[in-house]
C-alpha cells in the first residue's frame, strides 16, 4: 500500500510542476497581447500624443525661460 501510495504522491508532483511550467507560457502571451494593444492605441491616438507632448515642451520651454 504505501508504494502504491507514493507512486500516486509522485504522480501528482509531477502533475504540479507540467501545470506549473505550462502557465508560464500564459505569462508570455499575455505579455504580448498587452504590448499589441498598447502598441495599437499608440497608433490610434498618435496626432494627439504628439500635439500634447508638443505643448507641454512649448510650456516647459516658455516657463524655463522665464526663469
Amino acid at each position: 500500500m504505501c508504494t502504491g501510495r507514493r507512486g500516486k504522491g509522485g504522480e501528482s508532483v509531477n502533475h504540479i510542476q507540467a501545470f506549473l511550467q505550462e502557465e508560464d507560457g500564459v505569462g508570455v502571451v499575455e505579455i504580448i497581447l498587452i504590448l499589441v494593444v498598447l502598441i495599437s492605441l499608440v497608433v490610434i491616438f498618435k496626432k494627439q500624443l504628439t500635439s500634447l507632448v508638443n505643448n507641454i515642451l512649448k510650456k516647459i520651454t516658455t516657463q524655463s525661460d522665464s526663469i
